[in-house]
């Protein structure tokens, strides 16, 4: 289920207002529920995604060609051009 780089950074948003909120139970500090888990792994990923996004706009503003960027980040230049170009204009 593919989503936009602007939807995963809008969820980023969201966690990170979650994670700052929480305030932790004395039992808390030696137990993670497997949906805590899932949710550092989702802000994880969204912060990821956040730097790709800045490195591919940093890359494109040296000249770097679509080519060599989808092949760091594990794609088509194609892939890359249409996932990130949008935010790397």
């Amino acid at each position: 289920m593919p989503r936009s780089l602007d939807e995963i950074m809008a969820q980023a948003d969201d966690l990170a207002d979650r994670f700052e909120s929480y305030e932790p139970e004395p039992g808390d500090r030696d137990t993670v529920s497997p949906l805590t888990q899932l949710r550092l792994a989702a802000l994880k990923r969204a912060e990821a995604e956040r730097e790709i996004a800045e490195a591919v706009a940093n890359a494109r503003r040296s000249d770097t060609s679509w080519k060599v960027i989808g092949a760091a980040v594990g794609t088509s230049g194609e892939a890359a051009r249409q996932r990130y170009g949008k935010r790397a204009s």
